[in-house]
This record gives C-alpha cells, structure tokens and sequence, in this order.
C-alpha cells in the first residue's frame, strides 16, 4: 500500500514539473488517500498487536 502510495507520489511530482497540473492534482490526491489508508491500517495492526498479547505457550 505504501509502495503505492510512493509510486503516485512521484507521477505527481514528475507531472508537476511536465506541466501537466490535472494529472499531478489527481495523482497526488489518490497518493495522498492511499497514504492515510496505509496509515489507518498500521495503526490498527500494532493496537492489535498489543491488544493480543504474546501467546502462552
């Protein structure tokens, strides 16, 4: 997700300086949504990482 993420960060950047303000817009908002998405979910990861604990064994 964050490869993605960094991915539509750079067709933004290398859009923005062709000149090309839509597609960089636009690319930078999908990297910017795909950004928190990723960012949501890691944070729910490690809450539940430590929610769960280390099993007894």
């Amino acid at each position: 997700m964050l490869g993605w993420a960094l991915t539509f960060l750079v067709v933004a950047l290398i859009a923005a300086l062709l000149g090309f303000t839509s597609i960089a817009g636009a690319a930078m908002g999908v990297a910017k949504i795909l950004f928190f998405v990723f960012l949501v979910l890691f944070l729910v990861s490690i809450v539940m990482h430590f929610v769960r604990g280390r099993p007894t064994v």
